[in-house]
């Protein structure tokens, strides 16, 4: 290396480090101000998860028909197994389940029909049209099969939940949730991603949830922002989607041109005057009554549901949510959409390090004069230093709470590869969105699905 590259370099290692150390820093005190507020809300009880037995729920009737929609593509080689577990975990005669299939998909549609095992309260509704076509599109053809069920029936549900096709529910969860709507119009559980050993990939997904979904969301309900729809775990009073559908010119509830139906959904019950909980409920065995599944394990994979992801609440949700009143919900949407600008911090941190490394090598031969860190360098890399540790203790923590301490450590070594995946889920939505831009139709870019935690669902049917 020629002293003129060194000095280059070195002039880039101070831009970077002015440009992450000053993003970071942001950053972590915007996740500080988040874990302050939840530590605020433990100490008063206000986050405290309440306790239940969940064998005294399983077999509790609904108070109304309730209805679950699974929309479906490709999916043969799971929904089978999510249809057979809910319908046995969820016993209730009042429950009708509506799996959405298309008439090109056989495979799926066979695997539905297996999973059901010749249950009535099945109601497979298979589009002619050739798929796939969008996943709120499949939810509104569910949502309009649902009309028509209840005009000839002449009895209106008063429940309706979504789940994916690849999730396992939980026993306690729909009887928690027929309760929850006498008070709000949308309810939504907790996701847990399930672990496996040595799916680093799948794995991070569970640091990621075990701390958005036992801290940020819990954060995001007390201060009276609206609560997220996950799209799975989550159910909606009747009478709140047939108000969404009215305003939509009755073409359904879900917004077909959205990435993320299900997120943006949250947002517009808020909007209408809704109200929403985030439910964190725990059975007698310490198990959080939550959604469970495995995620992707591949790579790739797990980069194209978060580019998703991203295109959809942090670029499109700006165009089509805008910024609404009130500083609660302002800091809210800022932290959802902030993922493109985090991974360009963080691929600018990566950077630093590289270009850090090569002048290391440099001043190691005597090629480079040693470093001379000002005053506002030295607090802000000691500023960082201290913000890393604490989040690397929160995500440890927030890990092992839900999987144990060895998972928590785990998760501890899955920081760098979390943030990869972020990196490269940006670039890939930011492509995306330029492309909508330009007058992309939006797509179902669905996750390929090719495993199944049916046997920790069979022993979770058990219960009791």
């Amino acid at each position: 290396m020629t002293h003129w590259t060194l000095e280059w370099l070195a002039l880039v290692e101070y831009e970077l480090l002015l440009f992450a150390g000053v993003f970071l820093l942001v950053g972590s005190l915007d996740e500080l101000v988040v874990d302050f507020s939840w530590a605020w809300l433990r100490l008063t009880g206000r986050a405290k998860s309440r306790r239940i037995e969940r064998h005294e729920l399983c077999n509790q009737e609904l108070m109304g028909p309730a209805a679950l929609f699974i929309p479906a593509w490709n999916e043969a080689s799971v929904i089978g197994f999510t249809i057979a577990h809910a319908l046995a975990a969820w016993p209730q005669k009042g429950l009708r389940v509506y799996v959405g299939c298309y008439a090109n998909d056989l495979p799926t549609i066979e695997a539905v029909l297996r999973g059901a095992g010749g249950d009535p309260r099945l109601r497979l509704v298979v589009r002619d049209e050739i798929g796939p076509t969008t996943k709120a599109d499949c939810l509104n053809r569910l949502y309009a099969a649902l009309e028509t069920d209840e005009r000839r029936s002449g009895t209106r549900f008063r429940l309706i939940l979504l789940q994916d096709a690849e999730d396992m529910v939980d026993p306690a969860a729909l009887i928690l949730m027929d309760r929850a709507v006498d008070d709000v119009e949308f309810v939504q559980l907790p996701v847990l991603p399930e672990p496996r050993p040595g799916r680093w990939v799948g794995n991070h997904y569970c640091d990621e949830f075990a701390e958005a979904h036992g801290k940020a969301m819990v954060v995001r309900e007390a201060i009276g922002a609206a609560l997220p729809g996950a799209g799975v775990g989550c159910g909606f009073a009747r009478s709140m989607l047939a108000r969404i559908d009215a305003t939509g010119h009755g073409t359904g509830p879900f917004p077909v041109d959205s990435l993320t139906e299900d997120y943006e959904l949250g947002m517009t019950i808020k909007a209408a005057g809704g109200r929403s909980q985030f439910m964190r409920v725990r059975g007698e065995d310490g198990r959080l009554v939550a959604t469970r599944a495995y995620f992707p394990a591949r790579i790739d994979r797990a980069v194209m549901q978060k580019a998703r992801w991203l295109h959809g609440i942090a670029l499109q949700g700006w165009d089509r949510l805008g910024w609404s009143s009130g500083p609660g919900e302002w800091w809210m949407r800022a932290r959802d959409r902030r993922g493109p600008l985090s991974a360009l911090v963080l691929f600018a941190g990566y950077a630093l390090l590289v270009v850090a490394g090569m002048l290391w090598t440099g001043r190691l031969l005597d090629l480079a004069p040693p470093p001379r860190p000002t005053v506002l360098i030295t607090a802000l890399l000691a500023a960082n230093f201290v913000g890393l540790a604490w989040r690397v203790t929160m995500r440890f923590a927030f890990t092992a709470r839900e999987y144990g301490w060895a998972e928590g450590l785990r998760g501890i070594l899955r920081i760098p590869l979390s943030n990869i995946i972020a990196i490269m889920a940006a670039r890939r939505a930011v492509s995306a969105y330029a492309e909508w831009l330009r007058g992309a139709v939006s797509a179902w870019e669905k996750t390929d699905h090719d495993d199944h935690p049916v046997s920790g669902a069979l022993q979770a049917v058990r219960v009791g």
